[in-house]
């Protein structure tokens, strides 16, 4: 599926860059939205648009809308920490939502996108249909994700220096994409939050957590899952965390976990 041009919405003091896809077979009545949060160092494009997420959603009759973060694709990019606090960011997608009219949405996130999902689905949980966490399991309690390490690299003088496997993995794909490098560093210092076991257990909407069962990054979904009230747990096979968010059998489960819902 080729990628929309974006439109650019102003929330606070960002402009956040994101798409609105209609379902692409309207039924009766106003169709249930999914809110779509990449990861790291990617974009609505590389995270949504390319694995085709938008056509598998907007297929299966959802108005999709995505976002580029800030600091990320066509967004505002800050360059202070104190911009990328985890709250501010889940601010930036409700009020993508208050921008649009959307009173309540499916909100899937990957990676650093799914610690901003848990985020909103906890302050704002009336704006919250159901939580699709993707790439991030227990490490949303014990841990922060991707490691310090990945700040230094983007500020690295070239990936060449590099000799860590995952610091030159990251550097390229955020070269790959064009991104502000001093921007990115800035993001990864500045999302470092984590949720106690408590504040989980708060998180009482419907939620999904799918991790492949070859990602150390993410921890374990099973053990998240368990935290909260309503919550199930889906293993992506063989997958490692950059292979695990187009997968199949992430497709499909999402896709079956949301008609459940009705």
């Amino acid at each position: 599926m080729s990628a929309p041009e974006p439109k650019l919405a102003r929330i606070g003091a960002a402009e956040i860059a994101f798409i609105d896809l209609p379902p692409a077979t309207p039924a009766g009545g106003e169709p249930e939205t999914v809110l779509l949060i990449h990861g790291f160092a990617s974009s609505h494009v590389v995270n949504w648009v390319a694995p085709s997420w938008t056509g598998t959603l907007t297929r299966a009759g959802y108005r999709v809308v995505a976002l580029d973060n800030r600091g990320h694709g066509g967004s505002t990019k800050f360059h202070d920490v104190a911009d990328y606090d985890t709250p501010l960011m889940a601010r930036d997608a409700v009020g993508l939502l208050d921008h649009l009219g959307i009173p309540r949405a499916h909100v899937m996130g990957y990676s650093m996108g799914a610690r901003i999902s848990a985020y909103t689905a906890l302050l704002y949980p009336q704006r919250v249909r159901s939580l699709l966490l993707g790439g991030l399991g227990m490490h949303l309690v014990h841990g922060v994700g991707l490691p310090p390490g990945i700040a230094d690299a983007m500020e690295a003088p070239s990936v060449d220096v590099l000799t860590d496997p995952t610091q030159r993995m990251f550097r390229a794909f955020a070269e790959l994409n064009g991104s502000d490098l001093k921007a990115l560093a800035a993001c990864i210092r500045g999302t470092r939050q984590t949720l106690t076991r408590e504040e989980v257990g708060r998180i009482a909407v419907p939620t999904l957590v799918s991790v492949g069962t070859r990602d150390p990054i993410a921890g374990s979904a099973s053990e998240l899952a368990a935290l909260m009230p309503d919550a199930r747990a889906l293993d992506i096979p063989g997958r490692d965390h950059n292979l695990a968010v187009g997968d199949r059998t992430h497709k499909e489960g999402v896709l079956a976990f949301l008609r459940e819902l009705g």
